[in-house]
């Protein structure tokens, strides 16, 4: 069974988190990403966009003031309107105090090869959807009732839909088009990763478990004889490492799987761009686990490292998804 997807799929995405009643951070927080890789950073503290890849760097040297008139000058007008909206939502919900939080995801996917192009633009307080722009029917969805008055407001003001449906149609897919002609060399790389097969104990699960890979569009599932299981399997998330590179998890529960049998199961690791994939075969002989092979422990405390480290951008990255999901439903 082979469930390779080879397709290209770039992605525009710019996440702004404004806070409140979080000592020692930032009011405002915004990363703009390209194919889920963090390019351009600004907060309320630094005041000014800042770029976090080698290839932006070169592309504001043929174009001096893309980044300060377009993501400094957006950082900026953007702090303010995060502040008051904050106090505004606070008070519909009848908050006077504590932390809150209010994001916004906006941006653009672009197919290369179907030429198709899907906009969104999404805001979520206190880590759950508030309102979101419906490109289809140009308008905004209010999923809860205190987000109603915004989206009676918005609505009505024709202009700034006619500015926005421009804007995620024509100006983000050709921001995102340049983009991915000047990082070329770094956004279309394909890196395979390390797989290993991971277990705690010899009662758990077995954990196959893939890292470094590039880019995010990857599959792994566990097969047996040649055929998907989906019965006694969990599938992680796919996250990012602090590298730029990403990894992903996927568990077999062998618990009434005889041991006679557990060369007839495969984890099948699948990358979009690659021309062959990764086949690992459970074999106890190179699982690694908490107690009969010493390098197990070691191997177990760098993969937790590794979440840990990623779990910041994770989070984020999860909401992103999250959201995206909702808007494509």
């Amino acid at each position: 069974m082979n469930r390779r997807n080879d397709y290209e799929t770039h992605s525009l995405i710019f996440l702004f988190t404004g806070s409140s009643g979080v000592p020692n951070f930032p009011e405002f927080v915004g990363v703009m990403m390209v194919d889920e890789v963090e390019v351009v950073y600004c907060n309320s503290n630094i005041q000014k966009a800042e770029p976090k890849q080698d290839w932006m760097e070169n592309l504001i040297e043929h174009d001096p003031n893309h980044l300060d008139s377009i993501y400094t000058a957006e950082c900026l007008a953007s702090q303010n309107f995060f502040k008051d909206n904050i106090i505004s939502w606070m008070q519909r919900f009848n908050q006077s105090g504590g932390v809150h939080t209010l994001q916004r995801m906006y941006g653009c996917e672009w197919d290369d090869e179907a030429y198709y192009v899907n906009g969104f633009d999404q805001y979520g307080y206190d880590g759950e959807d508030f309102i979101a722009f419906d490109l289809k029917t140009q308008t905004w969805i209010a999923p809860k009732l205190q987000a109603v008055i915004t989206k009676h407001k918005w609505d009505n003001d024709k202009a700034a839909i006619a500015k926005q449906r421009h804007y995620l149609t024509q100006i983000c897919p050709d921001w995102l088009k340049k983009y991915v002609n000047y990082g070329r060399s770094s956004l279309l790389r394909t890196d395979l990763p390390s797989v290993s097969l991971l277990q705690k104990t010899p009662s758990s699960p077995v954990s196959c478990h893939a890292t470094g890979f590039y880019p995010h569009r990857a599959m792994m599932f566990w097969r047996k004889d040649g055929e998907e299981l989906f019965e006694e399997v969990e599938y992680g998330e796919i996250l990012p490492n602090n590298d730029g590179s990403f990894q992903m998890s996927v568990d077999l529960d062998i618990s009434s799987v005889p041991h006679e049998d557990w060369r007839k199961y495969e984890c099948v690791f699948q990358l979009s761009g690659a021309k062959k994939d990764i086949v690992t075969t459970l074999d106890k002989a190179v699982i690694r686990t908490n107690s009969g092979f010493p390098a197990g422990p070691v191997i177990i405390r760098v993969v937790v490292v590794l979440v840990l480290l990623a779990c910041c951008i994770a989070a984020s990255q999860i909401f992103i998804w999250k959201m995206t999901n909702n808007a494509s439903r």
